[in-house]
This record gives structure tokens, C-alpha cells and sequence, in this order.
């Protein structure tokens, strides 16, 4: 099951000792943070958990599934996540490094 936006303010309110309308306002601020530095094409790294940043994909050729009909998709920009070295030792279980 996944952690929900609703998950994270009730674990904010219970750990950092905040109201929920508090917690709300924390969560969302910092996601909006989050998502107007990525839009002006910073990278937002959080140290010891990992970096989000943007990737280019090119013009390329793909495929309207429903129709089959073949259609040139435009070049966008796409958000990465890579995580830390520490992160990743924590999902694998290798704590001791």
C-alpha cells in the first residue's frame, strides 16, 4: 500500500507534535517548494534520501494505442528521482556500510 499525501501530515502532526491544519500547511509548503524549483529547472536535493531532477526526452515517433495511428509525441521535460547511496543501502538491507 502506498503512502499517501494524507499519510504524511498525520505522521508530521503525531511526530513533530503540530495541529493538523499545521501539518497541512507544513506538507503542502514544502511540496510547492519542491515543484516551483523543479519547474525553474533546479535539481532539489535532500541529503542522505536523494536528488529529484529534470530529464529532456526528445521528439520521437509513438503510437495512439486506441487507434493504432502512428503520431509524433513533442519533446518535454520529465522529473527523476536518484536516490542516495544511504537510501539505497537502507532498502537493501545493508546498514553496516
Amino acid at each position: 500500500m502506498a503512502l499517501t499525501k494524507n499519510d504524511v501530515i498525520r505522521i508530521v502532526s503525531q511526530k513533530v507534535g503540530l495541529e493538523r491544519k499545521m501539518s497541512i500547511h507544513v506538507v503542502e509548503e514544502l511540496l510547492d517548494i519542491m515543484k516551483s524549483s523543479l519547474a525553474s529547472g533546479e535539481d532539489v536535493s535532500i541529503s542522505g534520501f536523494g536528488k529529484f531532477y529534470l530529464s529532456e526526452k526528445a521528439v520521437r515517433k509513438g503510437r495512439n494505442p486506441a487507434t493504432g495511428e502512428t503520431m509524433m509525441l513533442r519533446r518535454r521535460r520529465i522529473a527523476r528521482f536518484k536516490c542516495s547511496q544511504k537510501l539505497r543501502r537502507k532498502l537493501n538491507g545493508n546498514t553496516d556500510l
